[in-house]
């Protein structure tokens, strides 16, 4: 059996706990410290994943920029960007967005109900493979490591680090803090609500607490011990 990968949550939020506000142009959060290092990152991990939501509003490429980085991760003998995963239960996903067409292996997870739609719309795209009835993280980190993934970077967005969260799949959770208030209800959360393990007297133990600039990291140990 394959050994799932290592699951590193990465996420950035302001001070009320919102990963964006509700305008048309994604909030800045982070800073240019602090995005070198989510690069620093993303060279480490052997797939990036986001949810779909996330791939709808923002689009992300999910490269590595630096080009150091990139050579480093060749003579390692790995390809020069990560594989690039998204989720999505409905596959309405837009085969223009820039995700699909920029460097990069990618690879959808989806549903029994809406695989042949996924295949028809993505699937001179990326590699599309279902989880069964319904979405199922441990069959999907299953597959991952069948695939060779041995270190997977979540980047998110709310539902996505929930998930995975509620069902103690993380190992590692980075949070960055800006020093804002979005103050909209509306706007999108870090969490929502949920049944996570060991309920709210379970705390999470703390790896460092770092000021990168004007933000604050947080790296975390989420997942329950006995």
């Amino acid at each position: 059996m394959a050994i799932r990968p290592y699951v590193l949550l990465s996420a950035a939020v302001s001070l009320d706990g919102r990963l964006d506000d509700t305008s048309r142009d994604r909030l800045v959060l982070s800073n240019r410290r602090d995005l070198d290092r989510v690069d620093h990152e993303r060279a480490a991990a052997d797939a990036i994943l986001v949810g779909a939501t996330t791939l709808r509003r923002d689009d992300p490429r999910l490269l590595v920029a630096s080009a150091r980085r990139r050579a480093r991760r060749i003579v390692l003998g790995k390809p020069e960007h990560p594989l690039k995963v998204t989720v999505t239960g409905s596959a309405e996903l837009d085969a223009s967005y820039a995700f699909w067409h920029c460097g990069g292996e990618k690879l959808v997870f989806t549903v029994d109900s809406a695989l042949a739609r996924a295949r028809r719309a993505l699937g001179a795209f990326a590699d599309v493979v279902s989880t069964g009835p319904a979405l199922h993280w441990p069959r999907l980190l299953d597959e991952l490591g069948r695939r060779g993934v041995e270190r997977l970077l979540v980047e998110g967005g709310g539902t996505v680090h929930t998930q995975l969260l509620a069902q103690d799949l993380a190992d590692e959770l980075h949070l960055v803090v800006a020093p804002l208030l979005v103050g909209e209800a509306a706007a999108p959360a870090f969490l929502g609500p949920a049944p996570y393990p060991g309920g709210p007297t379970a705390r999470m133990r703390l790896l460092e607490a770092r000021p990168v600039d004007d933000v604050v990291l947080l790296r975390y140990a989420p997942k329950l011990r006995s």
